[in-house]
């Protein structure tokens, strides 16, 4: 059967939904899109966009901090020289600009003749999703393909029930009228470690509760220690090997009871401690989808999961949480279950991003993989205190590491600490992609200054380990 006479119906509109929706109707496929919240999911709803737009807002504002240093200053008296975020205006420029585009992404789905239907999907039968619609009724479609992108909600404690007000997950904090006095942030993970950092950067004093010997666990040992100074050396208290075991409200503030029995107080709680998939009451069991413990979707490299013709995509599959991954987990699943050229998931291309400041970029194989014995490497690690574009932008934290494997020189892996490392760390992916050679990254020109030449700088240190 041929594309053009294939249907194919996604349950969640995320990006492992909706990038995946894209490439099926330019495939000829009869396209139907099932979402309940919003085309763009949470991703770009409640946590990637809005997160993110959070965080720029703080990373701007403490550039005003930072002016003296560069030798600006401001007119007027001594008490009237600084800025102030206005959180009501802040939530609401971010809430419409998540807004804008889910309507971009719905618009652009339409466009290439997706159907997209407002509703909660179900795999009701074979080859079969019934839609409950929103304004009310049901609907069932037909579908040679399923693809599943429902995603995850925030994992909850029973001992400390969000109530929207001063208890918060991540998906509420946008409804906050007034910046929290003190925020106690629970949970020092990826979402944690940049929500804290945000308002912190926004003026509020912030405690940040860590089970771990550090922040940032599952990251690179040296860049997490690098962002966990940061926080410290800019007032944030920050309580490592302390574990949350409840919260409850004590007036107009909150009181987090960690498991030695120590109280920390504060105004307001946001808990960051994990997430749950949206898997539950959606059909899979009964149509033999296999489950993990964990309730995500077990799937292979191109996205099948154990039902015929059913696949899925995303946060729901507990592959790896990024939106990135999700659009790619999509596209590889349209692709085969459409007849089109595939290649299975490579995760050791996966560029990824921590938005703290600085942020974190990663590649390829970790100083973890290379410690354990995963594989075998040459590791080595520039000071970005060196660059003379990060002199000139008055940037003193930072690193650049390239892992490359001997005899070789192929770049397998990297990490950049740096402002806008997210930027920074493509040249590097492309080398891990195409297993390029030290040499040939630092072969290539870089602008003189730029905080790329610290890349390719890296790349002729490791050329002189080599030789």
């Amino acid at each position: 059967m041929s594309a053009h006479q294939k249907s194919v119906v996604f349950i969640g509109g995320g990006p492992g939904g909706y990038e995946s929706a894209l490439v099926a109707a330019h495939l000829g496929a009869d396209v139907t899109l099932i979402d309940r919240d919003g085309v763009g999911g949470a991703a770009v709803l409640t946590d990637c966009v809005p997160s993110k737009a959070l965080i720029a807002t703080a990373d701007f504002l403490s550039r005003f901090e930072s002016a003296g240093r560069l030798g600006v200053g401001f007119e007027g008296t001594e008490d009237d020289q600084h800025a102030e975020a206005n959180v009501t205006q802040v939530n609401s420029r971010i809430m419409e600009l998540a807004a804008a585009q889910s309507r971009d992404i719905q618009a652009q789905l339409e466009t290439v003749g997706v159907r997209v239907v407002r509703g909660t999907g179900r795999i009701s039968g074979p080859n079969e999703v019934t839609a409950e619609l929103l304004d009310g009724g049901t609907r069932t479609f037909s579908a040679d393909t399923i693809l599943v992108a429902t995603g995850t909600s925030p994992r909850v404690l029973d001992t400390a029930q969000p109530d929207g007000e001063r208890i918060l997950t991540w998906q509420q904090i946008y409804d906050l009228e007034e910046l929290p006095e003190h925020l106690i942030v629970v949970g020092s993970g990826v979402t944690g470690a940049e929500l804290a950092h945000a308002y912190l950067g926004l003026g509020c004093q912030v405690t940040l509760v860590s089970s771990r010997e550090r922040v940032l666990p599952g990251e690179d040992a040296d860049a997490a220690t690098v962002i966990e100074n940061v926080f410290r050396r800019r007032g944030m208290n920050v309580l490592n090997r302390s574990r949350a075991k409840a919260a409850r409200r004590d007036g107009d503030g909150v009181v987090v009871t960690l498991e030695d029995g120590r109280e920390v107080r504060g105004s307001h709680a946001l808990f960051a401690v994990g997430s749950i998939p949206r898997t539950k009451d959606i059909g899979l069991e009964e149509a033999g989808v296999e489950l993990s413990p964990s309730g995500h979707i077990v799937v292979d490299r191109v996205s099948r999961t154990s039902a015929q013709g059913i696949y899925a995509a995303g946060d729901c599959t507990g592959v790896l949480p990024l939106a990135s991954v999700a659009a790619m987990q999509g596209r590889i699943a349209v692709a085969h279950a459409l007849g089109d050229a595939v290649a299975p998931l490579n995760l050791r291309g996966v560029c990824a991003n921590i938005f703290t400041d600085p942020e974190i970029a990663t590649v390829g194989y970790s100083q973890t993989d290379v410690e354990e014995g995963r594989v075998e490497a040459r590791v080595v690690t520039l000071p970005l205190s060196t660059n003379p574009r990060a002199k000139m932008r008055n940037i003193r934290d930072g690193f650049v590491k390239l892992f490359v494997r001997p005899g070789s020189s192929t770049v397998i892996g990297g990490v950049v600490v740096a402002p806008q490392a997210s930027e920074l760390i493509y040249p590097i992916g492309i080398a891990v992609q195409n297993r390029l050679t030290v040499d040939q990254l630092s072969g290539t020109f870089s602008v003189y200054p730029s905080m790329t030449g610290s890349i390719a700088e890296a790349a002729r240190r490791m050329h002189s380990l080599e030789v």
